[in-house]
């Protein structure tokens, strides 16, 4: 309750702020409230509905406590079971809410799949995890871009990270982290035996440009070849990009794009990504799953979910 009212208050500064007329001519900054003032209100909101739920059931219990009104005593007596079902699954979204933080449910996602035990089918496994999300994505309205991939001649993935932006994105799929587990007949099975293969998953949550700026200074930047099945720029130019943050020693790298700029922007990201979750993670201690937890060793015993293919004759 303490926290929803250090929510509503800081909304009101909020708005007065965004009341400000210089406020206008800076673009960055009047992005960044009007996020925050979106988020905000939606703690508001959750707030309400959790009023409003406990004061029927105040009424119900009243009306059961008078046992005046026969027909509103039984309405009273139906209804108060499933209000109190109401109000602990409004008080937990509102925890939940608060616990993260509004800013939380604003963000853009950047999803990290990789494929584990199993080989080749493994691979195969990461890259229809990667076609499953982008379906979704688009489902949901949200916009995707791969940051950086490592296909396999098969047509699946060692690894694809990718940015899915929009709404509510990062809220929707930060429970995906983890190990998922596929047990079916791969199209490498010659033998038609059932093969079980995993693939790990990372959510981390975009960070705001406004909110985590890295210093050039920070940074090494390796320019090489591309690598990887076909592409006409693959080994011949360098336009693949590695970055390493000096003050962690974190790598990343992105070679997906045909010119050196849009994958130093790749990087980046992937980078920026990384970095924030790790100072949540000094700070918060922990923030709906850490990344190293996620993705585990990518052992069959770690999995989140498992899919079963049916075996057709």
């Amino acid at each position: 309750m303490e926290k929803a009212e250090e929510a509503k208050n800081e909304y009101e500064e909020l708005m007065k702020e965004l009341s400000d007329p210089e406020i206008i001519s800076n673009q960055e900054r009047l992005e960044q409230l009007s996020k925050r003032k979106k988020a905000l209100e939606k703690v508001i909101e959750k707030q309400k509905e959790v009023e409003d739920v406990e004061k029927r059931i105040k009424e119900s219990q009243a009306i059961i406590s008078a046992r005046e009104d026969a027909e509103l005593l039984i309405l009273a007596e139906s209804e108060l079971p499933s209000l109190k079902q109401a109000e602990t699954k409004l008080k937990k979204e509102l925890d939940l809410l608060l616990k993260e933080g509004p800013q939380s449910s604003v963000r853009g996602a950047i999803l990290e799949v990789r494929a584990g035990a199993g080989g080749e089918e493994a691979a195969l496994f990461a890259g229809d995890l990667y076609r499953m999300y982008l379906k979704y994505a688009e489902l949901e309205g949200f916009r995707c871009k791969v940051l950086e991939s490592h296909p396999t001649e098969l047509g699946g993935f060692k690894e694809i990270i990718f940015e899915i932006e929009g709404e509510d994105a990062f809220v929707k799929l930060k429970y995906e982290g983890g190990v998922h587990r596929v047990q079916r007949i791969p199209n490498t099975e010659k033998m038609g035996r059932i093969h079980t293969s995993t693939a790990s998953v990372a959510v981390l949550p975009k960070p705001e440009k406004t909110e985590f700026k890295i210093k050039p200074d920070e940074l090494r930047i390796d320019l090489y070849r591309s690598s990887g099945p076909g592409g006409q720029n693959v080994n011949k130019r360098e336009t693949a990009v590695r970055i390493t943050h000096l003050p962690t020693g974190m790598v990343v790298s992105s070679q997906t794009e045909r010119n050196q700029a849009q994958n130093k922007e790749n990087a980046l990201a992937i980078l920026s990504a990384r970095l924030l979750e790790k100072q949540e993670e000094e700070r918060m201690n922990k923030l709906g799953g850490k990344r190293k937890e996620q993705i585990g060793s990518a052992k069959r015993a770690e999995k989140i979910r498992t899919y079963n293919f049916p075996r057709t004759e």
